[in-house]
């Protein structure tokens, strides 16, 4: 049996203009069309809150915090900016890649911003009372800087079986020309503070297919192991895919069974990653975003949000469908 990770989200409802309202995927009970998202949605992070989904993404042409809401993971319309008013320490611009972690009665939004006294890309942590937002964080200070390390990036909370919550992130050595880790570290109660001295690194880029980075954890506990889902190698290239790490224990140590990414780029999607897996009724997905094959790099339509089957072998092993514009199954 699976065990999900909990998670809780926000909005906050705004006006949008009329070819921003829906997506162009088919409603079809048989399937459905990818990518879900045609317009630029970088980084995507999709939860179920109060019966409906929502996914957030890097800053784009809506806001700093960008918000699409569905019924079906399939059809999507724009909610609006989560986040209007910038942390004191954050400045304008370069806010990456929100999740959001419903801890207790309030809903934390993990996300990246650039930092105005180190100038790195450094994350910080907004709180809202409710999922429809706005999240406010009023530090003067970032929550995680490694700013030695070319700061961190790519916040991603997991809350384990016992009700334990963590927070993964990368540290941007790719940067500054240096190694690029994941960590991870135990936070408070209330998801405010970390616990403990410092952070656990779990995995680096040592394998050729990853380049000078990993990137983009997200974090799945399924029959009693951990499976660490990742990204690699250049976000704007067609070389960018996904594979993942395994572990008996939430702070490792992990493995990487596979020297290969097991989602990459194809006929139809270039440079696939940085997603996340969620459970809709009998099915497993991952959620990712991919560029347009002859639009690699381009922001217009930029990096699209695709919706890619995730099933599992008798053995434990995670399989992701190759990138397919028609899916026969829906969620």
């Amino acid at each position: 049996m699976t065990t999900a990770v909990v998670l809780g989200g926000a909005m906050l409802l705004a006006g949008c203009g009329p070819n921003e309202s829906d997506t162009d995927a088919e409603d079809d009970d048989m399937g459905f069309t990818n990518p879900v998202y045609e317009n630029d949605f970088p980084d995507p992070f999709v939860l179920e809150a109060d019966g409906q989904w929502y996914a957030y993404a890097t800053q784009n042409t809506f806001g700093t915090f960008p918000i699409l809401r569905s019924e079906d993971l399939v059809t999507w319309s724009v909610i609006g900016n989560g986040m209007p008013e910038l942390a004191p320490w954050a400045s304008v611009g370069r806010h990456w890649a929100p999740e959001v972690a419903q801890i207790g009665d309030r809903y934390l939004a993990y996300y990246t911003a650039k930092d105005r006294q180190s100038t790195k890309q450094c994350i910080g942590v907004a709180v809202s009372d409710s999922p429809e937002g706005p999240f406010v964080d009023e530090a003067t200070e970032p929550f995680i800087c490694q700013s030695d390390d070319g700061g961190s990036i790519d916040a991603s909370p997991f809350i384990d079986a016992d009700g334990t919550p963590y927070l993964l992130w990368k540290n941007d050595g790719n940067n500054i020309g240096t190694t690029s880790w994941i960590y991870i570290q135990e936070l408070s109660e209330d998801g405010l503070s970390l616990v403990g001295d410092s952070p656990t690194q779990l995995i680096t880029h040592d394998q050729a297919w990853e380049g000078d980075l990993v990137e983009g954890p997200f974090l799945w506990l399924r029959d009693g192991q951990y499976y660490l889902f990742y990204s690699a190698n250049g976000y704007g290239s067609p070389e960018y895919g996904v594979s993942y790490a395994v572990a008996d224990d939430v702070l490792g140590p992990y493995r990487k069974p596979v020297d290969e990414p097991i989602l990459s780029t194809n006929e139809v999607a270039a440079g696939p990653g940085h997603g996340m897996v969620i459970e809709a009724g009998d099915s497993t997905w991952y959620v990712h975003h991919a560029w347009p094959p002859d639009a690699v790099g381009d922001p217009v339509p930029g990096r699209q949000m695709w919706l890619t089957p995730l099933t599992w072998t008798e053995d434990g092993t995670p399989v992701l469908a190759e990138p397919a514009t028609q899916v026969d199954t829906r969620p």
